[in-house]
């Protein structure tokens, strides 16, 4: 991921002076054309942060993923537990369901939103990326396209909860739950939590897939990305 980030500014700066500067810096890069690169780029960019989007989209993408699966949050957990105590174990696991059935929803909306950051990176942010640390790149995600994630994400959950009849079942939770003696009652935002927990998912599988690509040379799937990654292998 951080190198598939380096090659789309190289790709997408191909008319720039800085460009070639890059090109020159790295070993063999010669035997490869400007084309070649972006056209490696565009592979790498999409067995990278759309593969694992994708995956996250699809129905249990975080809930039987147990890497990002959302859990209740803390206050919530007691609830969890009481309800489970007195015989509504049901209810608790369709609560956390459905938590997790919201954020597969609004994860669609992530990929386009972590294209325009990779297009909008400087020549200062990629080579920042490339000399820091492994996961750099998805800490630029990260950084970049956070408060463009979470404006994306929370109305889509928030409707899914509704499509889903989510929030009548959460609201059935917790009354329940408040209307047992001498509990301390809650009310949190489901709507926030769920959000925040998405996003936190999309970049913990991200940050995955940079690894693999950096590391795993049985992720470069094609001649082509063997070739351009070798480039970042030999510095």
């Amino acid at each position: 991921m951080k190198k598939l980030v380096l090659f789309f500014l190289v790709f997408s700066l191909s008319a720039c002076s800085e460009m070639q500067q890059v090109l020159d810096q790295l070993p063999q890069a010669g035997t490869l054309s400007q084309t070649d690169i972006g056209n490696g780029l565009k592979e790498a960019l999409d067995n990278g942060i759309s593969k694992q989007v994708s995956k996250l989209t699809a129905t249990d993408g975080f809930y039987k993923n147990a890497a990002v699966k959302i859990l209740l949050p803390e206050e919530l957990q007691k609830v969890d537990k009481t309800l489970r105590d007195i015989g509504l174990s049901s209810l608790a696991d369709e609560g956390i369901k459905m938590l997790n059935r919201a954020a597969e929803d609004a994860v669609k909306e992530a990929t386009p939103i972590f294209v325009d950051a990779v297009k909008q990176m400087t020549f200062t942010d990629a080579k920042n990326i490339l000399m820091g640390t492994d996961d750099s790149a998805t800490l630029y995600l990260e950084n970049t396209t956070s408060t463009a994630l979470y404006s994306k994400f929370s109305p889509v959950i928030q409707n899914s909860f509704a499509k889903v009849g989510a929030d009548k079942i959460w609201t059935n939770i917790i009354t329940k739950y408040n209307s047992i003696p001498l509990v301390k009652k809650v009310n949190p935002d489901l709507t926030d939590y769920t959000t925040n927990k998405a996003m936190e998912g999309v970049f913990k599988m991200i940050a995955v897939e940079e690894k693999n690509i950096r590391t795993d040379l049985s992720s470069r799937t094609s001649d082509l990305l063997k070739k351009v990654f070798a480039l970042q292998d030999s510095k």
